[in-house]
């Protein structure tokens, strides 16, 4: 039986993450009172894990595989929504890189794009239902929405003309510039209006509570809109979207693991205070009307999540008192999410994560649990 490495992982602090989610799962308590957004699993060096050697050691994950993962896995807690934003594909990625390393912007700048030259596909998966913002609507859609919104506006019936002209256009790139030509005043005007407003007849009142509250957040943000624009649904938990290279999102609140290729690479466009270059992602984005793959929970006792991509899988297994032989292939790493894990002398609880090196031979799991678990693509 091959043996499992406990991980110590460390935690992002982003103003966007929740107070409670991450440390009532990992049961510890939040004395400081930050918000915890992330969880990193992985070799990624913006915070890599660690593991314990026999002699008490501490080590870099990294070092101990020999090589960096191909993926990287998180736990992510949404108290507020994160930046409309998307990732570039793996040309664009790497072109994207070297530029940057050639013009000499630090990696730390406010102004880099591209961290890493690798791109980022990534799943979310729900532990808490999750509500999510990802790829654009169709013309016909977004088109009604805003004519909805200008007949119940008429301050704002030139913004909205504006928009709507825009929208003509066969490609919705001259649409999505349109929304960042809108001047501060429009844009300050189009908040105070939502936030005067409580209800609104002609719009969805889902969508019109999502936009007043972004206008709350971000009082001058063209990106109170994108409910208009962007698809935006809630997962239940257990279910999964997988977000493509290129495509624009943005995650609203709550609590899931994300798995994704090992990168860093962020292109923002909307609901942030930080650095956004509307020129550099609108050469990564896809324009194209798109709803993103969505796959519902299952009840089997495993179960693989079909995403698209190469560089990673996940899978959630339910152990119900039998022993099991863990059914990917290394290397792996596994979270808890529910009961208690045997494996050997080893037991894991729910929060606590481990580590299974390549070629590790039969690894077999006892107990009744839940778990994700992330390797590289089968």
């Amino acid at each position: 039986m091959s043996e499992l490495y406990r991980l110590h992982n460390q935690i992002k602090h982003y103003e966007w993450g929740s107070l409670e989610d991450i440390p009532a799962f990992l049961g510890v308590e939040n004395r400081e009172g930050l918000p915890w957004a992330e969880m990193w699993m992985g070799t990624h060096s913006g915070a890599p894990s660690q593991l314990r050697l026999e002699n008490d050691k501490l080590i870099n994950l990294a070092d101990f595989c020999g090589e960096p993962l191909s993926f990287l896995f998180k736990l992510i807690a949404a108290g507020k929504p994160l930046s409309i934003q998307a990732h570039p594909n793996l040309a664009q990625a790497e072109e994207g890189f070297k530029r940057e390393e050639e013009q000499k912007i630090p990696l730390d700048a406010p102004n880099r794009n591209y961290k890493d030259p690798n791109h980022k596909p990534e799943i979310l998966c729900a532990i808490s239902p999750f509500t999510v913002m990802a790829g654009f609507r169709k013309h016909e859609e977004i088109k009604s929405y805003l004519e909805a919104f200008a007949q119940v506006s008429v301050p704002l019936k030139e913004t909205f003309s504006s928009l709507l002209r825009a929208l003509d256009s066969p490609s919705l790139a001259g649409f999505f510039r349109a929304l960042f030509q809108l001047t501060e005043l429009e844009r300050k005007k189009l908040c105070s209006f939502l936030l005067e407003n409580e209800t609104c007849k002609t719009i969805p009142q889902n969508l019109w509570k999502l936009m007043r509250s972004f206008a709350l957040q971000y009082p001058a943000d063209s990106g109170v809109l994108s409910p208009l624009y962007l698809n935006v649904f809630t997962l239940e938990k257990g279910g999964a979207v997988f977000v493509p290279a290129g495509m624009l999102h943005a995650y609203i609140s709550g609590f899931g693991v994300e798995l994704m290729a090992s990168s860093d690479n962020v292109l923002r466009g909307g609901l942030t205070p930080k650095y956004m270059d509307i020129g550099e992602l609108m050469n990564i984005l896809n324009f194209s009307p798109l709803m993103p793959p969505v796959f519902p929970p299952s009840s089997q006792p495993f179960f693989r999540y079909p995403a698209p991509c190469n560089d990673f899988s996940l899978s959630f297994i339910r152990g119900n008192g039998e022993e099991k032989t863990f059914p990917e292939d290394g290397p792996a790493i596994c979270i808890v999410t529910e009961g208690e894990l045997h494996s050997g002398n080893s037991v894991f609880k729910k929060g606590e994560s481990f580590f299974i090196p390549k070629d590790k031979g039969d690894t077999v799991f006892d107990g009744n649990y839940s778990l994700f678990a992330a390797s590289g693509a089968v």
